[in-house]
């Protein structure tokens, strides 16, 4: 692809290094609007050569492509403002990063979305993680799509307008979750006298991920793939009360997942599923007790 003239709007974390990225394939990110200190601060270290200027002249000076790299909210706003004020050219391609947005925002905007399935901090080694990734990609334009992709060392994974919310939600479920997961035990371990949860974690978990991965629901392990429901009584008895919702959750969907799979006989997990019904019941009635609620009027569901 010829090089290519590029605007960014909008220095966070996902950004400035997709701007460092693009400049690494040979092309020329020569404006970006960057408001906060932090974002100003990241545009200073990954495009030291963009001039930082308001978004309306990033936009007239991005010959070539217009990156928009703005929070979801704030998408379909900010492409009406810069058309309302004449910023955008008849023709000129405008990108957006957006996982939970297609085509739509852009209104009668030439443009595309581009997502790369990958999560940021913002750190210069982010760049390096981008290349063999996936790119959730709804276009008008796929080969200039999937040569832009090609150039960051990308795949696109072509995604439908009305399918992109689900496409993100699946997204943000499996990394978003994720670390929330992983932090909620690294805490669970604090509170068992485990000074570096890390140096446990980080093992289990990444042969747990790999498994996951490659082998689906097979790879489940651990006492509710087994149906030991006296343990599962034991951990939620035991655990900090701050853990347990998050706990019962999983438990109850790793379980039906368990039994969908042929893992666990719908007969060897009756025990458990009383374990996990009646500790929901228990927290229902807590959670009624602390919010002035009758807790006679919350229903619960079946454990069937």
């Amino acid at each position: 692809m010829n090089t290519l003239t590029v605007g960014l709007i909008g220095a966070g974390r996902v950004g400035a290094v997709l701007g460092a990225a693009l400049n690494a394939a040979g092309h020329r990110v020569v404006a970006a609007a960057a408001v906060s200190a932090a974002s100003r601060d990241r545009a200073a270290r990954l495009l030291p050569d963009a001039a930082i200027l308001p978004a309306d002249e990033v936009a007239r000076a991005a010959t070539d492509l217009l990156l928009l790299a703005v929070p979801d909210d704030a998408l379909r706003g900010v492409v009406a403002g810069l058309a309302g004020t004449g910023a955008l050219r008849p023709g000129q391609l405008v990108a957006h990063t957006s996982g939970a947005h297609g085509l739509d925002v852009f209104g009668d905007v030439n443009g595309m979305a581009l997502h790369p399935a990958m999560t940021f901090t913002g750190a210069d080694s982010d760049v390096a993680r981008l290349p063999g990734i996936a790119w959730g990609v709804t276009t008008r334009d796929r080969v200039f799509a999937t040569r832009l992709i090609a150039d960051l060392g990308g795949v696109p994974e072509w995604i439908a307008e009305d399918a992109r919310p689900v496409y993100h939600a699946a997204l943000a479920h499996g990394a978003n979750h994720l670390v929330t997961l992983v932090n909620e035990a690294a805490d669970v371990l604090r509170a068992a006298g485990v000074e570096e949860p890390a140096r446990v974690l980080t093992p289990l978990l990444t042969a747990a991920l790999d498994n996951a991965l490659r082998m689906g629901d097979a790879a489940l392990t651990g006492p509710v793939s087994r149906g030991d429901a006296g343990t599962v009584a034991k951990h939620l008895a035991r655990m900090p009360a701050r853990a347990v919702p998050a706990y019962l959750s999983l438990a109850r969907r790793t379980a039906d997942r368990a039994i969908a799979s042929g893992r666990l006989r719908p007969h060897d997990a009756a025990a458990l599923l009383d374990v996990l019904f009646q500790a929901a019941a228990a927290q229902l009635t807590t959670e009624a007790a602390l919010t002035g609620n009758d807790a006679s009027e919350t229903t619960v569901g079946s454990p069937a």
